[in-house]
């Protein structure tokens, strides 16, 4: 069977412009979050964002299967795994970044005092319990987000939403988004990946003769 699988020049510039607007140095790093609507949500978020990579330790049960609430996004933002939250945690701090975690403690700041235009992972926990006491200890530094109701609380997609909003606040003032170099990697590499898995994906029969 013959395939058609042309792409318009309009979609291919969407692509290219997306891609060169990724943030490589940007990322979230979830720990044993197991709803799928707040997976899903969060890689949503990430996208929308420009948010190139995100992480996650898996439960005890694996990662939950994404459900539509992601909206297609796991098809534009990589999703690495890691074993256990130290060696994750280990890996980023190793590449510069400064992880900060999302969680209530005697040294945390208001999540607008952190300068998210230098290399920065935000670590979110289980939706019950937050991060792990391992995490908190390995984080640079941690975040709230002043709470004036009488929930203690939000849900970790809507938290993450909120911080990354903020980031994005930042970098947009710092001209973080004008548009990384498409000839140059990583955004060269990530260019040539999504439009190969466009490509595939619109792969139609053509009408036999």
């Amino acid at each position: 069977m013959t395939y058609h699988t042309a792409m318009t020049p309009e979609r291919k510039q969407r692509i290219i412009d997306t891609a060169c607007r990724r943030q490589s140095d940007l990322t979230v790093f979830m720990e044993r979050v197991h709803k799928p609507h707040n997976l899903a949500a969060v890689l949503r978020t990430c996208d929308a964002v420009g948010v190139m990579r995100a992480h996650a330790v898996p439960g005890e049960h694996g990662l939950p299967a994404l459900n539509n609430t992601a909206q297609g996004a796991q098809r534009w933002v990589e999703l690495k795994r890691h074993a256990d939250t130290e060696e994750g945690l280990e890996a980023l701090k190793a590449r510069g970044f400064a992880c900060v975690a999302a969680h209530f403690s005697e040294r945390a700041v208001d999540f607008r005092a952190i300068d998210y235009t230098r290399p920065t992972a935000i670590v979110l926990g289980t939706e019950k319990f937050g991060i792990s006491h391992a995490a908190a200890a390995a984080c640079d530094a941690h975040i709230v987000i002043p709470m004036h109701g009488m929930t203690q609380s939000l849900n970790v997609s809507v938290a993450c939403a909120l911080i990354l909003y903020e980031a994005q606040r930042q970098r947009f003032e710092a001209s973080m988004y004008a548009g990384h170099d498409p000839a140059q990697a990583p955004w060269r590499d990530l260019i040539e990946q999504w439009i190969a898995r466009d490509l595939a994906r619109r792969k139609t029969p053509l009408p036999e003769d």
